[in-house]
């Protein structure tokens, strides 16, 4: 019975939307990572990448798990339109490291469209605190919309995949029209 409960429970918290711990107008901590885009390695600064424009970053658990795998395919099928905003988008997680630069390049999954970067030991996903609180050593299913400025514009957090696309995309509308490009 105990089991059926435990279940019960897991099943709940994943579809239940848990609250971003970095709030809008927080400002976003910089980081530099070593990941993967394509296949390849590459090294990724969120200050560098700031100075392009907005950057959707998103964490998850665990690379070539279901979820994780749906939610890069959907972010890679999206990646055409982010650029269009002028947003950079980066994923960012602490599972299955050894797996990361197969995952970046499967067409499946990343496509090769966006940087995912290693966060080992969940350090970047705690400066953002976006562990997965039953697992902490995991990063949380969280996405944020930092700004040129460092500032958090939007956070999103839901173990459900589903929607992370289509909050990230409709923030980085919105702050687009209100810092139309020069």
């Amino acid at each position: 019975m105990h089991r059926l409960a435990l279940v019960a429970a897991l099943t709940a918290l994943a579809a239940t939307p848990a609250l971003a711990a970095l709030k809008q107008g927080a400002k976003a901590p910089d980081f530099t990572a070593q990941g993967y885009q394509a296949g390849k390695p590459i090294t990724f600064s969120l200050a560098e990448a700031r100075k392009k424009g907005p950057v959707v970053l998103y964490f998850f658990p665990a690379a070539d798990t279901a979820g994780c795998n749906l939610e890069a395919r959907l972010f890679a099928e999206a990646t055409d339109g982010f650029k269009a905003q002028g947003a950079t988008v980066i994923g960012v997680t602490s599972g299955n490291l050894d797996k990361l630069a197969a995952f970046s390049a499967d067409t499946e999954k990343c496509s090769g469209k966006f940087p995912v970067a290693a966060d080992p030991n969940a350090a970047i996903a705690g400066q953002y605190d976006s562990k997965l609180a039953i697992r902490p050593g995991l990063s949380d299913r969280t996405s944020y919309v930092i700004s040129p400025a460092g500032e958090v514009v939007h956070a999103y957090s839901n173990l459900n995949a589903n929607d992370h696309v289509t909050e990230t995309m409709t923030a980085v509308k919105a702050w687009r029209a209100k810092h139309p490009k020069k």
